[in-house]
């Protein structure tokens, strides 16, 4: 089975997902977003397999969401925003196949996965 998550080892909840995992025997593709952020094409992608619109995977509590004055933009400049500045990313994200889900609470990636 072939499942990535898109990972923050900094956040509590992209941690607990990543155990999730591991205790259902899955040992994921770990992309720490944070190092090596995603390019608009796979945000986008990313977007379509998880069903949002950009401003639903933005992190609007984060110093720099105000700062960029992203309450005005429209969603290719939030996707351009989320790819330059990745901290702006809801975590954790884990992809199965064509589906992915938002690892908020942790259980919900269970959803797309073969259980």
């Amino acid at each position: 089975m072939s499942v990535t998550i898109y990972h923050n080892p900094r956040c509590s909840k992209s941690r607990q997902t990543l155990s999730l995992l591991r205790d259902k025997g899955i040992e994921p593709e770990v992309i720490e977003y944070m190092k090596l952020p995603p390019s608009p094409e796979t945000l986008r992608s990313l977007l379509d397999q998880l069903g949002m619109e950009p401003r639903e995977l933005v992190r609007r509590n984060e110093e720099v969401y105000r700062e960029l004055a992203l309450d005005e933009k429209g969603d290719q400049e939030l996707i351009d925003a989320m790819c330059r500045e990745p901290r702006l990313i809801q975590r954790p994200i884990v992809v199965h196949g064509n589906q992915a889900r938002l690892g908020r609470p942790p259980e919900a990636v269970l959803e797309i996965l073969d259980f």
